[in-house]
């Protein structure tokens, strides 16, 4: 399988953006959380398919271009669907289900079929887990940044205080992702991007 470079997720995110706004908001985002997956990788990720978490980290969020409106608002309301939005135009795109998988599969640490029926998410019923270890990483790279107005960076500490509203068994798949592959450095990049560290 032949995997995207750089430039080719690029071009993709440029073809599918509705604005300069959001290619910004969202291309920063992916770009970040391939640098804070690749930090991890060199400490840790003997093994790994560099090229796949790269391309998983650069185009993870893509989906998000189509909760944009004609106006340019973003709809939050249904945000939460922008994985599964992803995982459907990177298929559209032709891309192989390993790649489109990075998209579905790394909102929070994972949602379950269970979770969606209990809470009533606007999902598909199905689980939405990161099963492969790029998956998994790609998944908690993703932890460490945000893009709300403005983006910020999060600590470990925060993350975890964030995820504990929703439940203890979300706090432990966290934890056990921290085993897996350790903390990131932040501090580089937060001072890098003008980002906050919180």
């Amino acid at each position: 399988m032949t995997i995207l470079s750089v430039d080719e997720c690029r071009e993709l995110h440029e073809k599918h953006a509705p604005s300069r706004e959001a290619y910004e908001l969202v291309w920063t985002h992916c770009e970040i959380v391939w640098q804070i997956a690749g930090g991890l990788l060199d400490r840790c990720g003997a093994g790994l398919d560099r090229e796949l978490v790269r391309a998983g980290c650069l185009l993870h969020d893509i989906g998000v271009y189509r909760l944009y409106d004609s106006t340019g608002r973003l709809d939050h309301a249904n945000y939460l669907r922008h994985g599964i939005l992803g995982h459907a135009l990177l298929a559209e795109e032709g891309l192989p289900e390993s790649v489109c998988r990075f998209c579905s599969c790394h909102t929070g640490v994972g949602l379950t079929r269970d979770d969606i029926e209990r809470q009533q998410l606007p999902l598909p019923p199905a689980d939405y887990v990161a099963e492969t270890a790029e998956e998994r990483l790609v998944m908690y790279a993703d932890k460490f940044h945000s893009k709300s107005t403005p983006p910020r960076f999060l600590t470990p500490a925060g993350y975890a205080a964030h995820v504990a509203r929703f439940g203890p068994d979300k706090t432990r798949a966290f934890e056990e992702l921290r085993k897996e592959f350790g903390d990131p450095d932040l501090d580089q990049l937060a001072a890098a991007y003008g980002h906050a560290l919180y």
